[in-house]
């Protein structure tokens, strides 16, 4: 099943525009775009095949940060992880008011 899993990682200083135009760089093989510009953390969401939630979270969490490192950023540790998978977001597509 496919996933969509968003990550934060915050610091303690602000990230320039280039960084995290490195970090978008980073993350494009897994469909992943990034932000944090002007701020102190970064972030990214991926697409990822898994089984299932921890599965997902625990893929992206290493793609995110071998991205981070590819890109140059600190390693700052991971706040934040959402997920939602494909039939997730399929559901939330349908119109469950039609009759």
């Amino acid at each position: 099943m496919r996933w969509s899993v968003s990550l934060t990682a915050e610091g303690d200083r602000e990230l320039t525009r280039e960084e995290i135009v490195e970090l978008a760089d980073a993350v494009a093989p897994h469909l992943g775009v990034a932000s944090g510009i002007g701020t102190t953390t970064y972030g990214a969401q991926l697409v990822v095949d898994a089984p299932d939630r921890d599965a997902a979270v625990a893929a992206a969490r290493e793609a995110f940060t071998e991205a981070a490192a590819t890109a140059g950023l600190p390693a700052w540790p991971i706040a934040s992880a959402e997920t939602l998978s494909e039939a997730e977001d399929e559901m939330d597509d349908l119109d469950l008011s039609a009759p």
